[in-house]
């Protein structure tokens, strides 16, 4: 795997209404070319050139942070209840909803470690 570059190197990718989707990581060092990264920090492509990049992250928006993930590939369900650099804070993704007070799992940001893995309902 790849050395990850730092992450004050990394640019956010924001929508028309400001909001961040993802974020571009150099290879480069003219950021020609990057690898697209989600709000969580997980490549969702390979090194490509900046515009397709760009594109990528713009298209696939936020809708995955609504999903159900799971923290190193087992245990119960968890729910992104909140997201920022000062890290990834879940849920049980069930209880969440019935409001029970719940112990949250916390994940540093970005997690380029791949911790977090969605489930997958096929």
């Amino acid at each position: 795997m790849p050395e990850t570059a730092p992450v004050d190197t990394w640019l956010a990718v924001t929508r028309e209404d400001g909001e961040t989707v993802g974020y571009l990581e150099p290879v480069t060092d003219d950021y020609a070319d990057v690898i697209p990264r989600n709000r969580l920090g997980h490549a969702v492509g390979d090194a490509q050139d900046y515009h397709a990049a760009e594109e990528l992250v713009l298209d696939r928006g936020l809708r995955e942070l609504a999903e159900h993930w799971l923290l190193d590939g087992a245990g119960v369900e968890l729910a992104i209840s909140e997201l920022s650099p000062a890290g990834i804070v879940l849920r049980d993704a069930f209880l969440a909803k019935a409001l029970v007070p719940l112990e949250p799992t916390h994940v540093p940001w970005p997690d380029t470690a791949g911790r977090l893995r969605r489930v997958q309902n096929d």
